[in-house]
């Protein structure tokens, strides 16, 4: 049986050619082992002379727990320099990938160990940051070089893509302080991607595509789905990557747009009428859950209190038309005839640009006109965007490496 400290730790370490130099603390500490390799002759990489130690520095690397106690790996790495005067090498640090790579800051078992945990077992970053004893920046930097790696080295590992789902996320600073005259960096898009025919995520994130052309309408297969009232930026990523792709409107964000719409008539109105904004006492603040509800899930109750507060506070009836129209474009979805869908799409929009109507509704009709063959082209390929931002954000670490470990 071993007892000497020092052999037990290289038996832990459990490479050749490296060597334990000692282990420190208690066990109320952490566990710091040093290391250094074994290697005496080390050759010139230019003329290959027997190369002389110059110095040693010392590197501190985040290593797997012993016996549950957080283990530190510091590695006295020598540099070495040419013997040979006429050499133009200089000198160099040792590198030794079966320990570390360069760069890093996790010994290579702990991050391949860690890139198991998040990945195949679903573990948080956070979670597996506190049993290594180091920051969350740590393992996640790690996870995520580890992860590329393991793309990378698997190209085919999506079958055929059937539906892509695209989405625009919007970020903005979380320490933006506006009033006190600092400098904020402004917002950044993100633009990501899913397959939705398997909700798997494809790409994490990417940046918003340069300025390009309009879509070009229903023309082909796969399928895309997105949403109807992006910036030409964002929908000129069919033109540039998925030409000959059918577009989606999504049947979500179409509702959503349409529910923004009467939200903003009813805000308009209640300024118009009051010259403030909403208030409790208010009925058009008072009838703003109703209004977003589905017609259908409205009790006899529930419509007979919306239709009160609307006569209270909508004396020309602009919130309950743009109402009936946020109804109309619900009901879009309850049949699954494309021709038919296209035929709705075309009258309502036109219907919707009558001069007595609310400008709200107006604006819906026109998107509704624009994306008419996104819209329809929905009751054909019957799929949605998929997972949420946040869903495909998260899914996006963890899908890399579960293929990988599959």
């Amino acid at each position: 049986m071993e007892t000497d400290p020092t052999r037990m730790c290289e038996r832990f370490v459990d490479l050749p050619d490296i060597g334990v130099l000692g282990v420190d603390g208690n066990y109320r500490e952490p566990l710091v082992i040093h290391f250094e390799s074994r290697r005496v002759v080390v050759g010139c990489r230019e003329c290959g002379v027997v190369a002389r130690v110059k110095d040693r520095s010392l590197v501190t690397l985040v290593d797997l727990p012993v016996n549950g106690r957080p283990t530190t790996a510091v590695w006295h790495k020598r540099r070495f320099h040419c013997a040979e005067l006429a050499c133009s090498t200089g000198s160099w640090t040792e590198q030794d990938s079966r320990v570390a790579f360069a760069r890093h800051l996790t010994t290579d078992r702990a991050g391949r160990w860690l890139t198991k945990q998040i990945g195949k077992n679903g573990r948080s970053v956070q979670e597996v940051a506190e049993e290594l004893g180091c920051a969350w920046h740590t393992v996640n930097d790690t996870l995520l070089a580890y992860g590329e790696a393991l793309v990378d080295d698997d190209p085919t590992r999506f079958g055929l893509v059937e539906a892509l789902g695209l989405d625009e996320v919007l970020f903005v600073s979380s320490c933006a302080r506006a009033s006190t005259g600092a400098s904020v960096s402004p917002p950044r898009s993100l633009t990501s991607s899913a397959d939705n025919s398997s909700t798997s995520c494809l790409v994490e994130v990417g940046p918003r595509p340069a300025p390009g052309s309009r879509p070009k309408g229903r023309s082909g297969s796969p399928t895309c789905a997105t949403r109807p009232w992006t910036s030409r930026a964002y929908r000129s990523v069919f033109d540039k990557t998925v030409p000959r792709a059918t577009q989606v409107a999504d049947p979500f964000h179409v509702i959503k747009l349409a529910n923004l719409k009467l939200d903003e008539c009813r805000r308009r109105v209640q300024n118009e009428l009051f010259g403030h904004r909403g208030r409790k006492h208010d009925s058009l603040y008072r009838a703003r859950l109703l209004l977003t509800k589905a017609d259908e899930r409205l009790s006899d109750n529930g419509r007979e209190k919306l239709m009160g507060l609307l006569n209270a506070g909508d004396p020309k009836g602009e919130v309950f038309a743009t109402w009936r129209a946020k109804e109309l474009v619900r009901g879009l979805y309850d049949h699954h005839d494309p021709d038919l869908a296209l035929e709705f799409v075309q009258r309502l929009g036109n219907d919707l640009q009558e001069s007595e109507l609310p400008e709200e509704a107006r604006s819906l009709g026109r998107t509704l006109l624009r994306w008419k063959d996104q819209i329809a082209a929905w009751h054909e390929a019957h799929v949605s965007n998929g997972p949420t931002e946040a869903a495909i954000l998260w899914s996006a670490q963890n899908r890399v490496h579960d293929v990988a470990y599959r």
